[in-house]
């Protein structure tokens, strides 16, 4: 592809050998610990599911008897394939008779690991053949009413009640939304748990549950075929939780999920170990599931200057990426992010925006790039607001954006309503279609603003990476350079909840989910 931008691709090829260079110095620590929600995520792909008579989930009931018993370095799948040659009972059997105080299930006699994996095959291959549906499924809706063109119209539903949810995700399929992403209720990253069922009170969104996205799935499926198009849903694969709500997801044909340890490390304070441990776990199910990942690099620019800061957001994106190889996620699946955040008084900011999105599509030509909207210079006037996000899907539509996460006239004022969302709907399908084919028209001037901005900013996130794959990655993180924000090695959610493997330790599910093509 010949680059508008003329990238020296020699400096994007360097960028890419030191991310992946990182990218497998973390995954040699990975390798070697697990956590309490990868255990979590065995036994519910295992057929683990429900509360015990206090509404604690039956997979934080089993996985904190064995850690309480020292016993976790040795892995769930060995302690209930164990409890399943011992009992000849199922593994929902086996949790619901944890969880009601009449088993121990490192009290049980044991057996070789051979003979307690093999006990765990016809549960495997149960779960493997409701993930294999969901995917047939999916195809078959692609195939017979297709979808929208990209980039795919996304928008938020988030009024805390599931139901209600879905009245307005159904809405917004009528409008022209092409995915429907359900934000999460405040905190609920922090939940060392999956809630369980229905819930029907939310601050600022709704719980992720298992129920939940299988209501939500359902609306869209029937809203999809009146429409005459595949409605796609999204949800948060993130936090303390992060590779359960992957298995969740999985399990009921989520198709695209926010999911980014870094993001979880920098803006939800969970500890670094913890949940990079738990993203490998996530990613491996994604990959398999045809799931497109959302990376979380937009927030940056939040906390951090898009001006001064933009190298960080691409240094990001290139280490994604890299984490996503080692899972195994085909690059249709990497929905890399980014933003247009750049504060509107700037002069020519549009073209630095421009500039920014356009060598992020150069740079990953086959990714599902995630675009995401002006937020933190929203200040309430809508109108000025409207006109920012009109400016933001120019540039979509110019770069070659694979999701746009539309931007609302009210983003500072409240939570969106039906009419909001159709007005944003509307102002992108206006843009989108008048300037459908501007990137194949227009090129640069050569040393122009446009061109020496993306040469500038690929310089310091090569210089940025080199230094990172010096350090360390939690070194990194440690001093600050992502987002502006530092944290601890030993600090943040969750660390309690990670131990190293031991000699014994086996995963079942990992190599099942990362032989695809």
């Amino acid at each position: 592809m010949k680059s508008k931008l003329n990238l020296d691709f020699k400096v994007v090829d360097s960028a890419r050998q030191h991310a992946a260079n990182i990218a497998h110095d973390m995954q040699d620590f990975i390798d070697r610990h697990t956590t309490v929600s990868t255990e979590r995520t065995i036994l519910r792909l295992l057929g683990v599911d429900g509360v015990d008579e206090v509404d604690n989930p039956l997979p934080n009931v089993v996985v904190d008897q064995i850690k309480e018993a020292g016993a976790l370095p040795t892995g769930a799948a060995y302690w209930m394939g164990n409890a399943i040659v011992q009992t000849g009972k199922t593994p929902q059997e086996i949790a619901e008779e944890v969880g009601a105080g009449k088993l121990e299930i490192t009290k049980l006699p044991t057996c070789p690991q051979e003979e307690a994996a093999k006990a765990l095959e016809p549960f495997i291959q149960a779960t493997f053949d409701r993930i294999d549906a969901q995917k047939a499924k999916r195809a078959e809706y692609l195939q017979r009413i297709g979808e929208g063109p990209e980039p795919y119209l996304y928008v938020i539903v988030a009024t805390g009640n599931i139901y209600e949810d879905v009245i307005q995700a159904q809405a917004a399929a009528r409008q022209g939304a092409d995915i429907i992403a359900v934000i999460r209720t405040t905190a609920q990253s922090l939940l060392d748990y999956v809630p369980y069922g229905p819930t029907t009170e939310g601050f600022g969104g709704t719980y992720a549950t298992q129920e939940n996205f299988r209501i939500m799935r359902k609306a869209l499926d029937e809203v999809g075929e009146e429409v005459g198009r595949y409605i796609r849903l999204c949800n948060y694969s993130s936090g303390m939780c992060m590779p359960e709500i992957a298995a969740m997801g999985a399990l009921e044909r989520l198709d695209v999920m926010l999911n980014d340890a870094i993001y979880g490390i920098l803006f939800r304070d969970i500890n670094m170990q913890r949940t990079l441990v738990d993203q490998f776990m996530s990613r491996v199910i994604i990959g398999y599931c045809g799931i497109i990942f959302n990376s979380g690099e937009d927030n940056y620019l939040t906390t951090d200057d898009a001006i001064e800061s933009a190298h960080t957001v691409t240094a990001s994106q290139f280490i994604n990426e890299q984490f996503a190889v080692l899972a195994n996620i085909p690059e249709n699946q990497m929905g890399l992010g980014h933003a247009f955040e750049m504060d509107p008084s700037t002069e020519d900011g549009f073209l630095l925006e421009l500039s920014q999105a356009i060598m992020a599509r150069e740079i990953f030509p086959n990714a599902r790039l995630k675009y995401m909207p002006p937020t933190k210079f929203m200040t309430g006037n809508i109108f000025r607001g409207h006109l920012q996000d009109a400016l933001f899907n120019l540039v979509a539509i110019w770069s070659g954006q694979s999701l746009q996460l539309l931007g609302m006239l009210t983003e500072a004022i409240h939570t969106p309503h039906m009419q909001d969302r159709y007005l944003s709907i509307e102002n992108a399908k206006y843009i989108f279609n008048n300037c459908k084919h501007i990137g194949d028209e227009v090129e640069f001037k050569e040393g122009g603003i446009v061109q020496s901005r993306a040469h500038e900013v690929l310089d310091k996130a090569n210089a940025l990476l080199a230094e990172v794959e010096k350090d360390g990655l939690f070194k990194t993180i440690e001093q600050g350079k992502f987002g502006g924000v530092k944290r601890p090695f030993d600090g943040g959610h969750g660390l309690e909840g990670v131990c190293v493997k031991g000699e014994n330790y086996f995963n079942p599910f990992i190599a099942r989910f990362m032989d695809h093509e």
